[in-house]
């Protein structure tokens, strides 16, 4: 059994985001800090969700977030985002950090997780999505 998480699912098509992150972005360790990769991937969720709401929302819960591998100055990193639920307010959307390494083609599978979202109106209340 191996160590590596498996990314031979379905077709993942374009990215939401991708990204380059420079050493500025690096932890104590030299690899890139956890915080920047959660940014990046709430970011790019709330641009699925928004896009499923057909307006503004606000993150309200990261769930079952996963860090299998460490990612790299130099690494390109493409963040994918799928709605998973769409509830009454809420939406969620599961997001997968998938890195190339600078000179190999091969895609790892870095981070995941699912984001849940909030739709909210001009007033900053939640307001009802269409399901």
């Amino acid at each position: 059994m191996s160590d590596t998480p498996d990314i031979s699912g379905p077709a993942r098509g374009e990215p939401v985001i991708r990204a380059a992150p420079m050493p500025a972005d690096c932890n104590s360790n030299g690899d890139i800090f956890g915080g920047w990769v959660l940014s990046q991937m709430d970011i790019a969720g709330g641009t699925v969700a928004a896009r499923r709401a057909q307006g503004r929302v606000v993150t309200v819960a990261v769930e079952a977030m996963t860090f299998h591998r460490p990612i790299q100055v130099g690494d390109i990193v493409s963040i994918y985002g799928e709605v998973t639920r769409v509830g009454r307010t809420s939406i969620a959307v599961r997001m997968e950090t998938i890195v190339r390494r600078r000179l190999d083609p091969e895609e790892i599978l870095v981070t995941e997780g699912t984001f849940t979202f909030v739709a909210i109106g001009d007033d900053g209340k939640p307001r009802p999505v269409d399901p």
